[in-house]
């Protein structure tokens, strides 16, 4: 069993909606996919363990198991469940924060390797994107998705799926995780050190993290 592509993006967008409820055909509307797709992407980023189950407990009234079984719906009996926000949505499955950060910060830039093409117009991402905005200046290295309804010119990354632009523009928060991600893939050790500190805060925020040092002087 392999990773697609597409499954980090699931992962991604499942961080990015937080506590909301969803469904297989939200995921699949707003990413670009088929429900099918995105109900096998949740599948291998299960075994992977990049998310985790929910359990919802078993409803006492007949009448209510009654309800829920036409319509496809298995309860089952209730598990203990850890973590802050176990269940809280009532989704049936949610991120695994630390092995999700661990995957993204340290891993996946190795497995999901970006191809480059020569200056084109499209969605600017890595340090040329919004989530930098502010921090480094623009310059002649900006970086973009290639894009025909992109309106910056760079020096194009082959997304990691090509349904990325389209998700990251109707999403702000998955956006800035994804341009994150490509200052992983393709940039400097300054951008990388960045993009590593804000994903761990973003992707996996109840883990404690030491202080960085003062500056000397």
């Amino acid at each position: 069993m392999l990773l697609k592509p597409q499954d980090l993006l699931l992962a991604l967008k499942l961080v990015a909606l937080g506590s909301e409820r969803w469904t297989y055909a939200r995921l699949a509307k707003e990413l670009g996919l088929s429900a099918s797709e995105a109900h096998a992407g949740v599948q291998r980023c299960l075994r992977s363990s990049l998310l985790l189950e929910n359990v919802a407990a078993y409803p006492a009234d007949e009448a209510t198991r009654a309800v829920l079984l036409s319509q496809d719906i298995y309860p089952v009996m209730q598990r203990r469940r850890r973590g802050p926000q176990a269940n809280a949505s009532g989704n049936p499955v949610r991120p695994h924060d630390r092995f999700l950060a661990e995957f993204v910060i340290h891993g996946a830039r190795f497995v999901f390797v970006p191809d480059r093409t020569p200056m084109t117009v499209g969605v600017p991402t890595s340090h040329s994107a919004p989530a930098f905005a502010g921090v480094f200046a623009p310059g002649s290295n900006d970086y973009v998705w290639p894009h025909p309804n992109g309106q910056v010119r760079g020096l194009g990354i082959e997304p990691l799926h090509p349904n990325v632009p389209f998700a990251a523009i109707q999403d702000g928060k998955l956006y800035e995780m994804l341009a994150l991600f490509d200052a992983l893939r393709v940039g400097r050790a300054r951008e990388r050190g960045m993009a590593m500190d804000r994903l761990a805060a973003i992707l996996d925020p109840h883990t404690p993290r030491p202080p960085k040092p003062a500056p000397k002087g």
